[in-house]
């Protein structure tokens, strides 16, 4: 009973964590963002909403110069002003920047930012859990080793969200008619974009590498269409 005391706190611990980050990341969004206003992106986001059965998709440009784009915890889909500078420099293409949003719908769709609610505080609580066992037969590197493997299962459940966020993607952007070479052409030069790299081994990553990201999706454009572009 006294060991799942400690547990039980940490549930709450996390839950309460998250719901501050959810609001402080609101706040941000709030204050940082404005609607997208781009001709040439506003017709082909149609042709995702056209593909949705939708009258019109929001997006919204959120003021950082980060290269990034983001669904929030309500369902909002952004894209970063870092990511609209580099279509404005024609360093990135208008299809390029539809299938990320393409890839935040499935986040939204999918449930991954209502489900990460859920994940965090059960991260909270396994972490909690091993720095105890852990702590009783090996003292303060116990707890060392409990975060890790905390993290390389966050990062692992992270990954396969990515997967399933592109795999979306790609159906949508099939349907939509816009295809799917710009969200593979995106994948190979966004290493190059966004100044980062892919020695970080694979474990901790909570992206998969750019390369097997392509491949996940060639595999599904072949599986689906019979051809790979």
């Amino acid at each position: 009973m006294h060991f799942l005391l400690p547990i039980g706190l940490a549930v709450i611990i996390g839950l309460v964590s998250y719901l501050f980050s959810v609001n402080k990341t609101k706040q941000a969004l709030d204050l940082k963002s404005k609607p997208l206003q781009s001709p040439e992106l506003e017709n082909k986001i149609c042709a995702l909403a056209m593909a949705l059965d939708l009258t019109h998709l929001n997006v919204n440009v959120y003021n950082i110069e980060t290269i990034n784009g983001l669904a929030a915890p309500g369902g909002q889909i952004y894209i970063t002003q870092g990511f609209l500078s580099k279509f404005n420099k024609g360093e990135v293409s208008a299809t390029e920047i539809v299938s990320v949003i393409a890839h935040e719908l499935g986040h939204v769709a999918l449930g991954h930012t209502r489900r990460r609610m859920i994940d965090f505080s059960g991260q909270n609580a396994l972490r909690t859990a091993l720095s105890i066992t852990l702590n009783r037969f090996i003292p303060v590197i116990g707890p060392w080793l409990a975060n890790l493997a905390v993290t390389i299962i966050a990062a692992r459940m992270s990954r396969k969200d990515e997967f399933e966020a592109d795999s979306y993607a790609t159906a949508l952007m099939l349907k939509s008619g816009l295809g799917i070479q710009s969200q593979k052409s995106l994948l190979q030069k966004l290493n190059k974009l966004t100044g980062g790299a892919e020695s970080v081994p694979a474990w901790f990553m909570s992206h998969p590498k750019a390369g097997e990201r392509v491949k996940a999706i060639e595999l599904n454009e072949k599986k689906w269409t019979g051809t790979v572009s």
